[in-house]
């Protein structure tokens, strides 16, 4: 049975890994974006449009405010990449929707995420243990 020193170091191990992964993923979004001229946030906006949906269910979809994502949504719309049009059963609403331009950034974008991914060197059974590893780790909802 390990010594609490020892299931310390190893707590502070983990920490350390999770850490670098993290910071492994934010340099990916940074270096994936940056040619496009876009911000990490106005990238996973475009990421979730994957179907006509309103500024509340993209605020949901990023875990945040629909109020936070009102400027990425205007600059988004600025950049001829989205519209907003009128939703057809809620007259408060407005669905976003991609246009052919948004379209095709997505799809580059989506390509651009997927190259090099930080993950891509795992096995299908590593990335499994790995997925079933942090689930455990996450505090239950």
């Amino acid at each position: 049975m390990p010594t609490a020193t020892q299931a310390g170091d190893r707590t502070r191990r983990v920490r350390e890994l999770a850490s670098a992964l993290c910071r492994s993923f934010e340099e990916h979004i940074r270096q994936v974006v940056s040619p496009f001229d876009l911000t990490p946030t106005q990238a996973a906006t475009l990421r979730e449009l994957d179907t006509e949906l309103t500024q509340r269910e993209v605020a949901t979809r990023l875990r945040c405010e629909p109020s936070n994502v009102t400027f990425v949504i205007d600059k988004l719309e600025e950049r001829g990449l989205l519209s907003r049009r009128s939703h057809p059963t809620d007259r408060r609403a407005k669905l976003l929707v991609l246009t052919g331009q948004g379209q095709q950034v997505r799809s580059e974008l989506l390509a651009a995420f997927a190259a090099n991914e930080p993950l891509a060197h795992l096995s299908p059974e590593e990335l499994g243990k790995l997925e079933s590893a942090l689930e455990a780790a996450l505090p239950r909802r």
